[in-house]
């Protein structure tokens, strides 16, 4: 009796190795992008910071690295991506559709989004919060003072029903103007059809960049809601969702371990730090559970940098937006941003 319990504690043993060292099946999304060669990524139609064309035509921000990050974890190539700019109103369907395998576009988690659309929130990756804009003349401090002011909001977005839960909240009157996307609402406003634009901090600092006198405009201090954006997909691949998922948290771990484009290469070659070998490769237990190469996070970060580096390429001081981290500095200065165990 007691070598049959030896024996089946081995091979029980054996069988827990076996499944902690066995690749997940891709799933049917990853499976799909590799045949194709190339990751199909949806994007804002234009926003500073996020996703914007630059003169070459090609996108720069921050949600347009995320998407090239998920081409270097499969392919360990950046280019192999194409990128598919889709409005507030038409960014679900696309989604769901197939037309696209993943949207990395400001979009916030919410609970019927999550629940009702055929969608799954994989991860928050920015945290913001619904604020508005105003010319400086207009002598508006507060968003009470905008008693039946004009307020320009984009068609499709939690900003819709922030903007008029909070005015029927204080009993203030307003009249909403809707646009389809961010560059005709901040055309309208500049010309003075709206007396204010309401939408996300965030992207209120991305327009007013873009503008040609970016000081003559207020972001009001005021926040109304929480807006954490997050990479969407669609239901019913798990695989594919644990890949973007611990994708996003790789890039954030490597900013916690202080693993950065410059020297990814020489801690892969000497740190002797457990998280570190595990997150850069040397180990190779994260790769196999995602099937991906064992240096997948290595490669994403050697190319793009860590969470800190992509943010601070898009929005830190020497950038037109210019957006203070805030609740977007890692939990470990006072902020929000926190990556889950990876092991």
């Amino acid at each position: 009796m007691s070598w049959a319990r030896g024996l089946s504690a081995a091979l029980v043993a054996a069988c827990a190795t076996f499944l902690q060292l066995t690749p997940a099946a891709a799933g049917p999304t990853l499976d799909a992008i590799r045949a194709r060669g190339l990751l199909v990524c949806g994007i804002h139609t234009g926003v500073a910071g996020f996703a914007l064309p630059d003169s070459r035509g090609e996108w720069q921000g921050m949600d347009a690295d995320l998407c090239r990050g998920v081409a270097v974890a499969i392919f360990n190539d950046a280019t192999k991506v194409r990128f598919v700019a889709l409005s507030s109103s038409t960014r679900f369907t696309a989604l769901g559709s197939g037309e696209v395998d993943v949207l990395f576009r400001t979009s916030t988690q919410t609970m019927l989004r999550d629940v009702t659309l055929g969608l799954r929130h994989a991860v928050t990756y920015f945290y913001d919060g619904h604020g508005f804009m105003v010319r400086n003349n207009l002598g508006v401090s507060k968003v009470a003072d905008m008693r039946g002011a004009t307020i320009c909001l984009i068609q499709g977005t939690t900003n819709e029903q922030v903007t008029a839960d909070y005015f029927r909240s204080i009993s203030v009157p307003f009249s909403p103007v809707l646009y389809e996307r961010t560059d005709q609402a901040s055309a309208a406003l500049q010309a003075g059809r709206c007396d204010a634009f309401g939408t996300d901090a965030s992207q209120l600092a991305g327009v007013r960049s873009s503008m040609p006198r970016p000081s003559d405009w207020t972001i009001l201090e005021e926040r109304f809601s929480k807006e954490p954006y997050g990479a969407y997909l669609r239901r019913g691949d798990d695989e594919w969702f644990d890949l973007v998922r611990w994708y996003t948290y790789a890039v954030i771990e490597a900013e916690e371990q202080g693993v950065t484009r410059a020297n990814a290469e020489e801690m892969r070659r000497t740190s002797v730090n457990p998280n570190t070998r595990r997150l850069l490769g040397v180990t190779p237990e994260l790769g196999q559970s995602l099937k991906l190469d064992p240096a997948w996070a290595y490669n994403v970060v050697r190319t793009l940098g860590n969470y800190g580096e992509i943010y601070d390429r898009h929005f830190g001081p020497t950038t037109p937006v210019n957006l203070p981290r805030g609740p977007n500095r890692l939990w470990t200065q006072g902020g929000l941003v926190y990556a889950l165990p990876l092991r």
